[in-house]
């Protein structure tokens, strides 16, 4: 019988909880080393670190699910390695090998089993990828030495009395630049955004949209969470941007919409004075998959899509389809799951 924890499963919210192993790898004289297990949850590094003054880290977030079997599967890590060292090439730091990526989420869910919710809790384990650039430094221009770490956490169903729609304001802040950062996975850009959302959250509302930084009259990012729509002639649309990152969960709705729903499918503009072509809307994310969005709030007009407190009927199909892959109730398409054995 393996290692049992003290955890009522269903009070789970979304905060860090201390786990037994994380995995460490250190670059250094330009090569990865083979990379450990370690049960100390402290970072050493130099004063001079880059990602401590220059921003030089990115990170990235997926889960491990438990089946209805009792086995642990990952949903597309070989999507989050690549968004990695797409972060990686942006910044300058040295990319991580897809295989040496999965590796490293396989040992930590292994290594941390007993954190793994159960089935039909709605609770799943949380992993935490990041590389940042450390060593003596002082100058502005890359580190010589990096850390590459997984993290895991349990973490709670988003929403805890189900599914609700939530209201959105428009923000005056850009999260990105026109040619920046914003299709990274870097820390800048969540620092960024810290105000906007608090001001958002001050007013009532559940997070703040993001318009396009060159022309202000495009969607482009819902708080931390890419935006869809539903158009009442049943289109599933996404915003496409060079400043939008790349989120696996839009993308396998994406697939989910045409694929098992029969629906349209289109990543184009969709523009902040055009809303009503929607019939629904919501924020897709790894944290919540979707959240419903009742209205979005523009030069003070709140603009309501389906229902301020009901979820709309494609959205909560696509939900439950995605949700249902996830946790191996419905077959995958070929490739999207790795199971952890």
């Amino acid at each position: 019988m393996g290692k049992i924890v003290d955890i009522d499963w269903g009070k789970l919210g979304f905060s860090y909880i201390k786990t037994d192993y994380r995995y460490i790898s250190y670059w250094k004289d330009g090569k990865w080393d083979e990379g450990t297990l370690t049960q100390d949850n402290t970072l050493h590094i130099s004063e001079g670190s880059t990602a401590l003054h220059y921003g030089q880290q990115c990170f990235e977030g997926l889960k491990a699910y438990r089946t209805k079997e009792g086995k642990i599967q990952l949903f597309r890590p070989d999507r989050n390695a690549v968004r990695m060292q797409e972060s990686c090439r942006r910044l300058l730091m040295p990319e991580i090998p897809v295989d040496k990526f999965i590796d490293a989420c396989i040992q930590v869910v292994k290594a941390n089993e007993a954190y793994v919710p159960p089935y039909g809790s709605g609770a799943t384990l949380y992993l935490r990828p990041f590389l940042i650039g450390v060593g003596d430094n002082v100058g502005v221009k890359p580190a010589s030495e990096y850390i590459f770490s997984v993290f895991c956490t349990p973490v709670g169903p988003y929403f805890k009395g189900g599914m609700k729609p939530v209201n959105f304001c428009v923000s005056d802040y850009d999260r990105a630049a026109p040619h920046g950062t914003g299709a990274a996975k870097v820390g800048g850009n969540y620092a960024g955004s810290l105000l906007p959302h608090e001001l958002a959250v001050k007013r009532g509302f559940a997070d703040c949209i993001y318009l396009d930084p060159a022309t202000h009259t495009k969607i482009e990012e819902v708080g931390a969470a890419n935006f869809f729509g539903i158009t009442k002639d049943n289109k599933f649309v996404t915003p496409k941007s060079p400043s939008i990152l790349p989120s696996i969960t839009k993308y396998s709705l994406l697939h989910v919409a045409k694929n098992y729903m029969g629906m349209e499918v289109e990543e184009r503009d969709v523009y902040i004075d055009k809303l009503d072509e929607f019939a629904e809307a919501g924020a897709c994310g790894t944290a919540a998959v979707i959240t419903p969005i009742g209205g979005i709030e523009y030069k003070g007009k709140l603009h309501v899509f389906y229902s301020e407190t009901e979820v709309g009927p494609v959205t909560k199909k696509l939900y439950d389809t995605l949700v249902g892959i996830q946790f191996g109730d419905i077959e995958a398409p070929e490739g999207w799951i790795v199971e952890v054995k």
